[in-house]
């Protein structure tokens, strides 16, 4: 078990580190103005438009690095500083959002499987860790059998969303292959420009790995728990 501790101690520095190198990434790459000097939000659109993608809008959202694309309405969301930027780092950030928009009009796979596990893992997320402490209280009061069950059933709740976290990890390296991908094709970016978006998207993608490790240590961890207090 001290193993275990060790591993999520680690897990948890990584986590915080992983996000700061990201900050300063996006901070120093940011202060970058492109040579064309598109915004974040005419990039975005300038890809949609190259992908013959005509339904779908570029909007500004509230935040830092809360970018992201919503496949109910439709909609290309860019943090204000994204929206507006014209940097290299926002480059990056408008593109592989407009990557999931590409994902979405070609049907991925992995995109349509996670999208399809969201109403169910934003209520599982919230409610596993609860569930099984409930259950744990339950199998310390007397109720061994039932206590059991309960913490079961929220130890498949965990392992609903840590699925969620590793289907993620596909899902957000395509959308960067892709954007990177269009932004060489089209020279849409100086070499040095490129350089920086691919740096600046592949800590991006670091925190969804971190995520992700840290999902699944926390899942072993409960079920070491509960399956131990059988023996």
């Amino acid at each position: 078990m001290a193993d275990y501790y060790i591993l999520l101690f680690g897990i948890a520095i990584a986590s915080g580190l992983v996000s700061q190198r990201l900050k300063y990434k996006f901070n120093k790459y940011g202060k970058i103005r492109l040579a064309n000097g598109m915004s974040g939000a005419e990039i975005a659109q300038k890809m949609l438009d190259d992908h013959g993608i005509h339904d779908v809008k570029v909007i500004s959202t509230p935040g830092m690095l809360t970018d992201h694309y919503n496949p109910k309405n439709k909609t290309v969301n860019l943090s204000e500083g994204v929206y507006s930027q014209r940097s290299a780092s926002a480059a990056a950030v408008a593109a592989h959002e407009v990557g999931h928009a590409v994902q979405h009009a070609k049907s991925y796979s992995w995109l349509q499987m996670r999208s399809q596990m969201v109403p169910v893992v934003s209520v599982a997320s919230g409610l596993s860790t609860w569930i099984i402490f409930a259950g744990i209280v339950l199998m310390a009061s007397g109720g061994g059998q039932l206590g059991f069950l309960v913490s079961i059933i929220g130890l498949l709740l965990m392992a609903m969303a840590t699925a969620f976290s590793f289907v993620t990890l596909p899902v957000e390296y395509d959308a960067s292959k892709r954007a990177l991908l269009w932004l060489e094709n089209t020279n849409m970016l100086e070499q040095s420009e490129l350089k920086m978006a691919k740096d600046a998207l592949k800590w991006a993608a670091r925190t969804y790995v971190v995520a992700a490790l840290g999902a699944l240590a926390s899942l072993l961890y409960w079920a070491i728990q509960i399956l131990g207090s059988r023996d």
